[in-house]
């Protein structure tokens, strides 16, 4: 490959990475044809783009983006595919549900949250973050309780007092 194919192919990578909140490096040399064609229909229905990359090339990338990136560098062995996705939990998911069929894929290390996870181990902890949306639902349902609460309060109350008021009335 020509120098000038590989600064466009570094480039081309870390556009991609700009364009991305997390990005996840796994390992899926082993999977044959139709477990990977399986993996990427799985990845296009979750909003997960799936590439498959030189390490060098990948490293190359990161290290010409602003955030330092050097904790992934010791995983950027073998085999590496990355998999972008704006939600940081949408990656460790699948690859969770295909571990139930395989071993792969198989994760490396992740960059999640502004977080780096290096490990397999990893996973679970991974799947169990919420997504930014998942958290203001919840922020908003805990606000609304208290609020919800007295005003069903003041309903309820507002009844006992009108039928005392009239039961009062009626004597």
């Amino acid at each position: 490959m020509r120098k000038e194919d590989k600064s466009t192919i570094i480039e081309q990578i870390a556009a991609v990475v700009k364009e991305y909140n997390h990005f996840y490096l796994t390992e899926t040399t082993s999977l044959n044809a139709e477990k990977t064609s399986e993996l990427r229909k799985a990845c296009f229905k979750a909003d997960i783009k799936l590439l498959v990359v030189k390490n060098t090339l990948l490293r190359k990338a990161l290290e010409s983006l602003d955030v330092d990136y050097s904790e992934l560098f010791s995983s950027l062995k073998g085999s590496t595919t990355v998999m972008f996705s704006n939600t940081g939990n949408a990656p460790a998911k699948l690859i969770k549900e295909f571990n139930k069929k395989s071993d792969l894929p198989l994760l490396k290390a992740a960059y999640v949250e502004e977080s780096f996870y290096i490990g397999a181990d990893q996973l679970d902890t991974l799947a169990a973050i919420k997504s930014k949306n998942e958290l203001i639902a919840e922020v908003i349902g805990l606000l609304q309780s208290p609020a919800k609460n007295v005003v069903s309060a003041l309903q309820s109350g507002g009844s006992k007092l009108h039928g005392v008021l009239q039961t009062l009335s009626e004597r």
